[in-house]
């Protein structure tokens, strides 16, 4: 199957059969559908979220593509981290901007991750790997998923669900862009401590 094949199978309609053909599983197919978008970033996260919204309403479905969405960047993560120093990997790090990617990530930590992760259309798998490659702590890199991937999901399912409500009532915009804003200071202010609990470790060291 290539690429153009695998774009046109995942398209809403169809994903939308799928889960249909699978409701006796529960939540489950929802969350298998997010999950392997990162692990095939060709994958359409923005059609597989308003997918789940439309089979299991608004905020079941937010939850269980966050849950799906995470629990798949979390794994490639540590993947990456496992197998870093593998051929492939050490291929890929002998690359400038791979190498490049990889100190701007590690210099800046939690910041440019979250922002990253809110995006719908950034290929998080890649961003996936990279952070695995990075000495970035698995605390920032998993609050920057579970904070990124909720204002993300949330962003998308409510577009999606609704958007003629939200042409309708600008006031809506403006409460997403708050709430990316009080996550985005929420989640420095958890790093903060993390790097100061992380500093004096070594001290006493």
């Amino acid at each position: 199957m290539d690429v153009e094949t695998l774009k046109h199978w995942f398209t809403l309609q169809h994903v939308l059969q799928l889960l249909e053909h699978y409701r006796s599983f529960g939540m489950l197919p929802g969350v298998i559908v997010t999950l392997l978008e990162s692990f095939f970033p060709v994958l359409p996260m923005f059609v597989l979220v308003m997918a789940n919204a439309a089979a299991f309403g608004l905020w079941k479905g937010i939850m269980i593509s966050w849950i799906g969405a995470c629990v798949g960047s979390i794994l490639v993560f540590l993947l990456a981290r496992k197998v870093g120093q593998k051929r492939f990997f050490r291929f890929l790090n002998r690359h400038q901007k791979v190498r490049q990617l990889v100190s701007w990530v590690e210099r800046h930590g939690f910041g440019p991750l979250f922002l990253l992760f809110c995006f719908p259309f950034t290929p998080s798998a890649i961003i996936n790997v990279v952070a695995g490659l990075s000495r970035v702590s698995k605390q920032q890199f998993i609050l920057s998923v579970l904070l990124g991937k909720m204002v993300m999901i949330f962003v998308i399912s409510f577009i999606g669900y609704d958007l003629a409500a939200l042409a309708k009532q600008p006031l809506r915009t403006v409460a997403v862009v708050i709430i990316v804003f009080l996550l985005w200071y929420a989640g420095k202010k958890v790093e903060a401590k993390f790097s100061l609990t992380e500093k004096m470790s070594k001290e006493e060291s």
